[in-house]
């Protein structure tokens, strides 16, 4: 089984640059004719949050004019950039309501149709750049773990439950950590938890399980472990994961860069080393 994972895709209005540099539409273009052409085909595509830049109605209606491209199932969850509102509204067949005892609109839901269970989990609070597991949203994944505590299992959401050592996403914080951790390292049926937010490739063990947070579709930010630099990201080429459930019931993680690039043959390059040092 294939599941590509794509997030941090920060669409505006259509004709228009994010912060009017970063070419995100077309990097969202070039994502998407890329991962039609995969051989075999992957059976879903994952969108992990901030689908949007701004959380506009405008940018939601060109995010999905994009994303209907996709030759494949695909389903969303919210980021802390996007509306939960206004992205049911757009993408009404490809995402589920929650609704908590305030009334709070949570995007929860479940994919039961492939070899490998999916729980979207959404991790965003109103108004607020940093992530939380509420004691609502807890127990509503627990519920939903205990009813099939055998088949393979991955979560995804937006936040990832802890620290990376980015400064722009570790100082947004996230709230519920340890509940959330409680409830993960009683089912070792979880073969990850696979977030967005951080705009980089990033593996950890956590709770018994793997996080994994995947790269932005062409804004990277910048690694800086000292902390002490100014907030700043690069524009990249965009990328997205690969997620392999393998014959052999493992899950591979590929980072897949997309841009132009030529194949060699080893063999052919191999024997001319060889017949170099003859």
């Amino acid at each position: 089984m294939l599941i590509v994972q794509i997030s941090d895709l920060h669409i505006v209005a259509a004709g228009k640059k994010t912060y009017g540099i970063a070419p995100m539409s077309d990097n969202l273009m070039r994502c998407v004719a890329h991962i039609n052409q995969l051989s075999p085909s992957p059976e879903l595509v994952i969108v992990t949050g901030d689908i949007t830049d701004s959380g506009l109605p405008e940018e939601f209606s060109h995010a999905k004019q994009l994303l209907d491209e996709l030759r494949i199932p695909y389903y969303v969850i919210p980021g802390n950039h996007d509306n939960a509102m206004s992205l049911l509204a757009s993408f009404k067949r490809n995402a589920s309501a929650f609704i908590g005892s305030a009334g709070e609109c949570f995007i929860n839901y479940v994919i039961d149709d492939f070899e490998v269970r999916l729980i979207a989990l959404d991790s965003t609070v109103r108004g607020c750049p940093g992530g939380e597991v509420c004691e609502q949203r807890a127990r509503w994944l627990e519920r939903r773990l205990s009813e099939n505590q055998h088949k393979p299992t991955l979560i995804f959401m937006h936040h990832p439950p802890l620290k990376l050592g980015v400064i722009e996403t570790d100082v947004d914080g996230f709230a519920g950590a340890d509940a959330l951790a409680d409830v993960v390292k009683k089912y070792p049926n979880i073969q990850g938890v696979l977030c967005g937010h951080v705009h980089l490739p990033t593996f950890t063990a956590w709770s018994g399980t793997i996080v994994s947070t995947a790269p932005s579709t062409g804004m990277r930010l910048l690694l800086d472990l000292t902390q002490q630099q100014p907030s700043q990201f690069l524009l990249e080429n965009p990328a997205y994961h690969l997620h392999y459930w393998t014959q052999d019931k493992q899950l591979v993680t590929h980072l897949v860069e997309v841009k132009q690039s030529r194949s060699y043959l080893f063999e052919q390059y191999s024997s001319l080393t060889a017949q170099a040092r003859e």
